[in-house]
């Protein structure tokens, strides 16, 4: 039987994951792509990065967009949480100090979490280089649903 989670259940989701699909529209049609991404409670918004490619240009176009992450059991045990908030790109300092906050938010996560392969939190760093600078930007939080099974 599906049933709504409560602000709690939501809130632990998003806070015991760092992998989410990120929705927006690209030349008017959905389109998704899976992200990593921190959830900051207090500041009720998401951070996250990306390259410049289309899909930041798509973010800036249509800056409306939902963050889907699941927390999946089994066929009958399951939990999701759908994130609707607005595309807000941050630059300079503010962005460095931003991206340092998540980064340092995912390691204590994967700690709490032993996983294994702690290296992801080199692979996230080195994916920037002098090349290829990441946009950092938050999706502030305008409302979120739950569901499970």
């Amino acid at each position: 039987m599906i049933d709504n989670l409560n602000t709690n259940e939501k809130a632990f989701i998003l806070h015991t994951n760092y992998i989410g699909d990120l929705g927006y529209l690209y030349h008017n049609e959905p389109s998704i792509a899976p992200i990593t991404y921190f959830y900051n409670e207090d500041e009720n918004n998401i951070t996250c990065h990306l390259s410049n490619t289309h899909k930041i240009k798509a973010l800036r176009e249509n800056r409306s967009v939902s963050l889907c992450v699941s927390a999946i059991h089994s066929i009958n045990d399951w939990k999701s949480v759908l994130v609707h908030g607005t595309f807000k790109e941050h630059k300079g300092s503010g962005a460095k100090s931003i991206l340092h906050n998540m980064h340092l938010g995912i390691q204590k996560l994967m700690r709490n979490k032993k996983e294994s392969q702690l290296d992801f939190i080199n692979q996230f760093s080195s994916k920037i280089n002098k090349n290829d600078i990441p946009i950092i930007f938050t999706i502030e939080i305008d409302a979120i649903t739950g569901t499970r099974n």
